[in-house]
């Protein structure tokens, strides 16, 4: 582990503290929590987790970096419901046609972060400049994902929808939280085996 992972887990960290932090204010939960300890709480549990995983890492190598994308997966999954919550916390609208609108463009933001945080650091392909190749894979394994996460996300919010009685703001993170999960798993594997793939 080097400055350059302490500093990118900082950053990381206070990444998620801000997204968290929308998100709960979004859903009226802040207000009962102690929001001003996630900016200290969530940089140093980031470099606490790089520094276990880059010490296992020593015996199993691929750990560090599974837990650096582990940790950036958060931050997307982070900006994903984030910027979700803004547009759902501007428009009023949490579900019916725009929803899918909403998550598409959430999804978008999130895989464009994705993408400079695992070329640059989880997967460190510093080396290559810009590749229009790479760039290709990589959104076409965005674009699968956004699929993905859309078509679950809109389903669970617009089919199925609210459920246990909780509210419209909820039952739609819930949703987007299932979609962003599986859409994760899709992005790793692409990522790794296709698009960073060394």
């Amino acid at each position: 582990m080097d400055k350059k992972d302490i500093i990118y887990s900082l950053i990381v960290g206070e990444a998620i503290a801000l997204m968290g932090t929308v998100i709960l204010k979004n859903l009226e939960i802040g207000n009962s929590l102690p929001l001003w300890l996630l900016p200290v709480f969530f940089p140093i549990l980031s470099v606490a987790g790089i520094w276990i995983a880059d010490l296992l890492g020593k015996k199993i190598p691929v750990l560090f970096q599974a837990a650096k994308f582990l940790l950036v997966g958060v931050l997307n999954t982070l900006i994903d419901l984030g910027v979700l919550n803004i547009l759902i916390g501007i428009t009023g609208i949490a579900a019916g046609a725009f929803f899918p609108v909403f998550k598409g463009a959430s999804f978008i933001v999130a895989s464009l972060n994705s993408y400079f945080w695992n070329k640059f650091w989880t997967f460190k392909k510093v080396e290559e400049n810009a590749n229009p190749k790479e760039f290709t894979k990589f959104f076409l394994t965005v674009f699968i994902g956004l699929i993905l996460n859309v078509v679950i996300s809109s389903v669970i919010v617009n089919v199925i929808g609210v459920r246990f009685g909780v509210s419209e703001k909820v039952w739609a993170n819930f949703g987007a939280l299932i979609a962003t999960l599986i859409a994760f798993a899709w992005n790793f594997f692409g990522s790794k085996f296709l698009v960073f793939k060394k």
